[in-house]
């Protein structure tokens, strides 16, 4: 249970900052060439709450559509979308009062304090991955981590997960060289 609720706080808030993105590719694959996909059943069965399962399927089946895919069952390509989170934790100490020393030939002492704040949150990531359908080898592969907002209302959520689709899915396909 502890899981599915990391895993649906990490869709629900991929907000607050910026989302940082990598990719890699095969650079032997003809990635011109694929133009069908089909959700994995992974995918379809990811272990997150429904609404945000549906709101990530519509996020990247948009963008795939944009960038001219068909969704097919016969299809070029397989995409499978994993998210996952983390709990971290952050702490910052900071010390205030006097110092203590010698000072000629005399000595001094002081009285100091040292407090310390830690900070949790949880870091998310969604990774997508294309799939040769019929080599079954990864062809490209994108994914994007940052910092969540757990306090994200609805509308936000979604613009989040549809900001971070984005920018994971702006680097497919990967620019010739």
């Amino acid at each position: 249970m502890k899981k599915i609720l990391l895993i649906t706080l990490t869709i629900a808030a991929f907000a607050c900052s910026t989302v940082k993105v990598s990719y890699d590719y095969d650079r032997q694959a003809d990635i011109e060439k694929y133009k069908t996909y089909k959700l994995s059943d992974e995918t379809l069965n990811m272990k997150v709450q429904q609404l945000n399962r549906d709101r990530i399927i519509s996020a990247v089946e948009k963008e795939l559509t944009s960038k001219g895919f068909i969704k097919s069952d016969n299809p070029d390509i397989i995409v499978d979308i994993n998210v996952k989170g983390v709990e971290k934790q952050t702490a910052t100490a900071t010390t205030t009062g006097s110092v203590y020393g010698y000072r000629g030939w005399r000595y001094g002492s002081g009285f100091a304090t040292t407090q310390v704040n830690y900070d949790n949150y949880i870091e998310g990531t969604m990774v997508i991955t294309f799939v040769d359908a019929a080599q079954e080898k990864i062809v490209w592969q994108g994914s994007g981590t940052k910092t969540l907002n757990e306090d994200a209302n609805l509308e936000k959520r979604e613009e989040n997960i549809n900001k971070a689709v984005q920018r994971i899915l702006m680097n497919y396909p990967p620019a010739k060289k």
